[in-house]
């Protein structure tokens, strides 16, 4: 078999999975290419076509959606939504996928876990997504990513030495030190590693101090943004799964530009407020700052 025409059951799965969500779709009709054990009673249903959102393998940061999936007749609740890959042999699934999203010679797909055996391959389906939360989730996911530009613009004065620049062309603390990233429904949580690594880096650990003092001026500077109502849009090299998204935020003076996978809010004006709040917690060789973002939405 050639790579991303994996037939486990004699069905192609050659060219993945389009996928709708990144225009903000929440309702898709597609065919149903293949239906494997997914393990634990459940089935992994491949289509050709989806709006639902999975969550990514390699940075697991928003959940997948929730919704439904009718075909033949009967509703499955999905319970589930993960990446599937294959190189042209064995479709693996979820956390078994050895390589990122994108990865040349591999086709990935998306896989709507559902309870039991699940359609017949070939059938017609239609997927419906629990809109509400996918809103809440889409609120979150560009709050984060705005709390993360105003955190770097509030540190700017806290770095010696010159480091990559974030998509606004301030030092990217954010992208240097984050190790963990959490979507919530309206909100995030954001982890960061203050250790020897970032020190060596140049930056300066006294600027976390006062993290109350951080936190009014990141929150003032989502106040500021929020305030324009500025466009936000999702730009895609195509429709597959595996191919690049790019979030795109108009800020004042600026247009943000961020790698990102995930969904969101189509307008800053569909934000009433984002603020942040802080912990630090020691750790071995450092200190871990934890971000909580929470979203308002209008």
């Amino acid at each position: 078999m050639t790579p991303g025409d994996a037939t486990p059951g004699g069905t192609t799965l050659s060219g993945g999975t389009a996928v709708t969500y990144p225009s903000g779709a929440t309702r898709s009709t597609g065919t149903v290419l293949l239906v494997t054990d997914a393990g634990a009673g459940r089935s992994a249903v491949i289509l050709d076509a989806t709006a639902f959102h999975p969550v990514d393998t390699a940075w697991p940061d928003q959940p997948a959606d929730r919704g439904v999936l009718r075909a033949g007749g009967v509703e499955y609740a999905i319970v589930d939504g993960v990446v599937g890959a294959t190189d042209g042999g064995e479709l693996l699934l979820g956390r078994d996928v050895p390589v990122r999203t994108g990865t040349e010679g591999w086709t990935f797909v998306v896989g709507h876990l559902v309870e039991g055996s699940g359609p017949a391959e070939g059938e017609a389906a239609e997927v419906a997504v629990d809109a509400e939360y996918r809103a809440a989730l889409s609120a979150g996911h560009t709050a984060c990513h705005l709390a993360s530009l105003a955190l770097d613009a509030a540190l700017v004065g806290a770095w010696r030495k010159d480091v990559p620049a974030d998509a606004l062309g301030a030092p990217a603390f954010d992208a240097l030190a984050i190790t963990e990233s959490r979507i919530l429904p309206d909100g995030s949580s954001d982890r960061y590693r203050i250790g020897k690594s970032l020190r060596r880096k140049g930056f300066d650990p006294e600027a976390l101090t006062d993290l109350g003092v951080l936190a009014e001026r990141v929150n003032e500077r989502l106040a500021e943004w929020i305030a324009t109502g500025g466009a936000v849009r999702v730009e895609t090299s195509g429709d597959a799964l595996a191919d690049r998204r790019t979030w795109v935020c108009e800020l004042p003076g600026a247009e943000a530009r961020i790698p990102c996978g995930g969904t969101h809010v189509s307008s800053l004006a569909e934000l009433a407020s984002a603020t942040v709040d802080f912990e630090r917690t020691p750790v071995e060789g450092g200190l871990e700052l934890e971000m909580r973002t929470t979203a308002v939405r209008r």
